[in-house]
Parts: structure tokens; C-alpha cells; sequence
């Protein structure tokens, strides 16, 4: 993969050992070879993912602590943000209609559609240099596939 979009429920796996760990940190081990992508809202979702899991006592305090500066760390050197836009949120809603998405999951789909047609209009072949949707959340995916993308589940990968 040469072109990647991560939404949250794949990039807390860099950070966190669950099923798919692994498998996310090969991708992202090539950086940047490989470039990933993610909307701006991911660095809230995923900060709000390790402070819910602080609270819950599922994650130490401390190794809560660590993802959390990890991740914002990487998110502001390593990652290629697009910020949400007027016309992002306009797709994202005719998204969640259409496929009954949460909201933020239709902004995040919104968000990966809008760069994969920046990079279309750049004149990259995506036969030569793919651009993959990866989630974790099968909802999520399945729209993502209905919309013409294609999708990599970490879960795929215990």
C-alpha cells in the first residue's frame, strides 16, 4: 500500500495491543514510503478513545499517558491531515443518510473520499500505487466499499 487512510479505530492499534497491532505497525513502519492519511477529528477521537480507556481502568494510567503523547506526537510529525471543510460535511451527511453511519464515521468516510479524489486529480494510478481505506469497524468498511474504495480491516489480522 502506498497510499493509506487510517480512521481512529486503526490508528489506537499503533498504541495499544489489541487485535490488528501488528498488523497496523507494518504499515506504518514505512513511513514514509507509505503516506497516511487521516481527518483532523482523529486526533480527538483517539485521545478520547485512551482517556475512556484511563477512566474505565482497562488501560494504566501511565501507559495511557504514553499512547496519548505517542500519538500526538506522530499525528502533528508523521501523518497527513486534511482539515474538515463545508464541503466534507455536506458529503458526510448525504454519507450517513445513505448508509446510516455515526457521525463521525460518515465525516472520516467523507474525509478519505475527498483525498483520494485530490490524489485522482493529481494523476496518480492508484493500479500502481493503491489507496486503502483501513478501519477497523465493519460498518464502516462496507460503506467505505459501496463508495468504491478499498478497504483493509487490522481486525483481519490477529
Amino acid at each position: 500500500m502506498d497510499f493509506c487512510f487510517f480512521d481512529s479505530s486503526a490508528a489506537v492499534k499503533n498504541y495499544i495491543a489489541e487485535i490488528g497491532s501488528n498488523w497496523v505497525k507494518s504499515i506504518l513502519i514505512n513511513i514514509p514510503k507509505t503516506e497516511i492519511y487521516m481527518t483532523s477529528i482523529t486526533e480527538v477521537e483517539v485521545v478520547a478513545a485512551f482517556a475512556r480507556r484511563r477512566k474505565g481502568m482497562s488501560l494504566s494510567l501511565i501507559d495511557a499517558n504514553t499512547a496519548i503523547t505517542q500519538f500526538k506526537s506522530d499525528f502533528s510529525r508523521d501523518f497527513n491531515t486534511i482539515d474538515i471543510t463545508a464541503k466534507i460535511i455536506s458529503q458526510a451527511v448525504n454519507l450517513s443518510d445513505k448508509h446510516s453511519l455515526r457521525g463521525y464515521d460518515a465525516v472520516q468516510l467523507a474525509s478519505a473520499l475527498e483525498i483520494y479524489l485530490r490524489l485522482d486529480a493529481l494523476g496518480i494510478d492508484f493500479s500502481l500505487t493503491p489507496f486503502t481505506f483501513v478501519s477497523a469497524d465493519n460498518g464502516l468498511n462496507a460503506a467505505a466499499i459501496s463508495e468504491g474504495l478499498s478497504v483493509e480491516n487490522p481486525n483481519n489480522y490477529p
